[in-house]
Parts: structure tokens; sequence; C-alpha cells
């Protein structure tokens, strides 16, 4: 009785495992990835709001933004706001990616185990980044405003000492409804990301396999992965930044001394006005920033997500 109980504890143990999988190791892969890209994600948040505090003024370039954070608050300040980053990438990323796997699974083995087409990846993708950005929208508030808060005049800052006192802070300010500033566009944005960096990447890893004769008995090859990844990387950026753009200035935006109103009222009025004063070309403000983040971020995920998932397998051996 006593093996036999041991055995369905180890079985059960094994189920667990095994569902947690895309969760556990997509999470960890997506948190290390935005702890090392932390630097190129705060200065990609500077220049998207740089048009709005600095009207008619051309945006500065990546390593100007750096440098000048560097002159003003030390190195350190580069990783301002990490803490709320990995707080997000916590449930934002474990969630996102998780899913996606989680669903892709599902509708492959629905298909008889035949690859899905893009179709289907994209509604995972978008069904995934949906779902997710919903749970880890607050995460998000916290990291754009401890980012930007440098940004306005010493009167003007929040001052925020972590990622708790930015929620507790804004809930007690503003409510907890200000937690949610800027859901839709972030909703949009977490489809269009995972649209461009998942449902991209698996039906580019198809296609360089095929360029570079990979087989894939074993998974994918290096080169594969890293052709599949930059290529995901770029359309994960391009998708996504017009959307990230009009969250990042929902998510910072405060409401004028004088009048007590806030610089937009939605995100059509945020975009329309974006329109009006940076003309189309500003929806991609911040292009270079952008993708500087987005590539190393999504390859970093990618490749790093097939190692951890090998040593999580390990772990969990029968």
């Amino acid at each position: 009785f006593f093996f036999l109980a041991t055995d369905q504890s180890r079985s059960t143990t094994m189920g667990v495992a095994k569902t947690a999988e895309p969760f556990v190791c997509g999470g960890s892969a997506a948190t290390f990835a935005s702890v090392v890209i932390h630097p190129i994600d705060l200065a990609k948040v500077r220049m998207q709001l740089y048009g709005q505090l600095n009207p008619g003024k051309p945006i500065p370039g990546f390593g100007t933004i750096i440098q000048n954070i560097v002159k003003k608050d030390g190195v350190t300040a580069i990783y301002k706001g990490v803490d709320a980053a990995i707080g997000r990438q916590m449930v934002y990323g474990t969630a996102r990616i998780g899913l996606h796997r989680t669903f892709s699974d599902a509708l492959v083995k629905y298909n008889d185990g035949k690859p899905v087409n893009f179709l289907t990846k994209t509604l995972s993708g978008m069904a995934s980044g949906a779902i997710a950005v919903c749970i880890g929208t607050p995460f998000d508030i916290a990291l754009v405003r401890l980012q930007s808060d440098s940004m306005a005049p010493k009167k003007d800052r929040r001052n925020y000492k972590n990622v708790f006192d930015a929620f507790i802070r804004t809930t007690k300010e503003e409510g907890i409804g200000a937690l949610y500033k800027g859901l839709a566009p972030n909703i949009l944005r977490g489809m269009s990301m995972n649209v461009g960096m998942l449902a991209c990447y698996d039906q580019a890893k198809e296609m360089v396999a095929k360029l570079l004769n990979d087989p894939m008995t074993n998974g994918p090859t290096l080169p594969t992965k890293m052709g599949s990844s930059a290529i995901a990387g770029f359309t994960a950026a391009l998708f996504s930044l017009p959307f990230d753009l009009i969250k990042s200035r929902l998510m910072a935006q405060k409401p004028c001394p004088e009048t007590g109103k806030m610089p937009y009222s939605g995100v059509a009025d945020c975009a329309i006005q974006i329109f009006k004063k940076e003309g189309p070309l500003g929806f991609f403000g911040g292009f270079s920033a952008y993708y500087g983040r987005c590539a190393p971020h999504a390859m970093i995920i990618l490749l790093s997500i097939e190692s951890i998932t090998q040593a999580y397998r390990d772990a969990f051996k029968p």
C-alpha cells in the first residue's frame, strides 16, 4: 500500500510539473531577458516620452539618452525600476509564454500532431497576449512611472521608492483604477507582441529550417534558432511599437498643474494628438531603442528557454 501511494504521489507530481513546465520555463526566461536588457528598455521609454515633454525638439538617440542618465543620476540609475520589470515578467511573461505554448500544444494535438497554420498560431498569440496583459498591467504602470520619473521637473516628480511604493501610492492618490490606465493599448500591444514574437518565431523556425536544411529531429539547431529569433525580434518591434508608445504616454501622464486636466482623454485622443503634433512617424519614435530592446529580449528568451526547459525536465525525471 505504501509503495502504491508513493507511485500515485510521484505520478501526481509529474503531472503537475508537466502542466507547469511552459509557465515556469517561459517566466524564468522572460525574467532573465528583462534583467539583461533593462537599460535599453529604460532608454526606450524615455525616447517615447521625450516628444510629449519636449514638443518640436528632435528625439535624442539611444546612446545620448543613456549618457545623460549616467551623467545626471549615476550608473545605477540605468537599472531604475528593475524590481518592477522582474515582477512584471514573473506575472506577465509567465502568463504570456506559458499560455501560448499551452494553447499551441493543445491545437497541435487537436490537429492530429501536425503543425498548425499561421492563422491559428496568430489567434493563439493574440488570446494568450490579451489574457497576460490583463494580469500584468499594474506592474507595467509601476515600471513606466519608475523609469520616467526623473525626466520630470523636480517639483513634479513622484519619487517612488520601489515597485511596492508605486503600487500603494498610486492606489491611494489616484484610486485602484489608475493601476489599469492604458489597459486598452496594452492589450493591443500584448496581442501584437505575441503574434510578432511567438507566432512569427514558430513560423520563421519552419522557414529558416528549410533554408538551412535543418531536419529539426532533436529540435532546431543553434543557427535555426538564431535566425528565427532575430526575425521574431524585428516583427515583434514592428507590430507592437505604436501601441507601446500610446501605452507609455497614457501610463505616465499626470494632470496639468494649471488646468488639472490630463493630457490625453483616452487611446483615440492620444493617437490623434501624436499624429497631429508629431506626424505618422511619431508612432515609431524610439524605434532604434525599441528594436534594440525587442530583438535581444526575444533572442535571449527563445534561446535560453530551451536550456531552462531541459534543466527543468531533468529535475523532474522519473
